[in-house]
């Protein structure tokens, strides 16, 4: 029961555009009134609508920021960084970061 996702071309923002739009039609279209917009709708619309926000996200290349990765869904998610570049990032840089994980305390905006 785990998932893994990997952003190749990929856009948060673009994505949020998409779910606005998507949501704006059936505005549009009198499938919604503007009352029934909330988080909830918002995530109906989003690219990974029947996947769970992340828990951890693992930034590899020494670069600390999302790059515009799901930056709907990361609201609460732990991130990683690692000097690692992608295709040297190995067995021994994923556990690593699994066991940073595994000392956090999780928050949730707390």
């Amino acid at each position: 029961n785990y998932f893994l996702n990997i952003a190749i071309g990929y856009s948060g923002r673009s994505e949020l555009v998409d779910a606005v739009k998507k949501i704006c039609k059936k505005v549009e279209e009198g499938d919604l009134i503007l009352e029934d917009i909330d988080e909830s709708l918002i995530e109906d619309n989003l690219y990974t609508s029947d996947l769970p926000d992340p828990d951890l996200i693992i930034r590899t290349s020494g670069e600390e920021r999302l790059s515009g990765f799901l930056l709907w869904q990361s609201a609460y998610s732990e991130l990683y960084f690692c000097e690692a570049y992608w295709p040297e990032f190995d067995k021994i840089n994923f556990l690593q970061a699994i066991n940073n994980y595994q000392e956090r305390e999780r928050r949730y905006g707390r």
